[in-house]
């Protein structure tokens, strides 16, 4: 369920909120979906709780999860979320990779804008 690497120089908070952003965007954990209790995320990945409860603070602070006091965590809808930067940055980088190695596979500009129309018509009409 989550991969945390250790000798990664990205803080295990940071691991732990992306894998479960991760889980969210992906629909694994669905809106409204309760989370484990700080403690039970903590022993279950043998982190400090203290780890466990920062990586929730974080989620919360971008909108992908809401506390209800004395219930527990769950994941917002996601018109509650607020646009990450982080992971669009992310996506961009990625985007702008695999942009260039089509083109450096020989694919032509034309072919390339053909295959972005093809996954914006198709995909994202699909996934919204």
């Amino acid at each position: 369920m989550f991969t945390l690497d250790l000798r990664s120089r990205k803080p295990i908070y940071e691991q732990v909120a992306d894998n479960l952003r991760d889980l969210i965007l992906t629909g694994v954990l669905p809106p409204g979906s309760r989370l484990p209790s700080v403690r039970e995320l903590a022993e279950s990945l043998t982190i400090n709780p203290n780890t466990a409860q920062k990586a929730y603070r974080e989620l919360e602070s971008r909108g992908y999860v809401y506390s209800s006091s004395g219930l527990g965590t769950f994941v917002s809808e996601a018109s509650a979320r607020a646009p990450d930067a982080k992971l669009r940055a992310q996506a961009e980088d990625a985007m702008r990779r695999a942009v260039l190695d089509l083109h450096r596979s020989g694919a032509e500009k034309a072919e390339v804008r053909a295959f972005l129309d093809e996954i914006l018509e198709g995909g994202i009409a699909n996934n919204d």
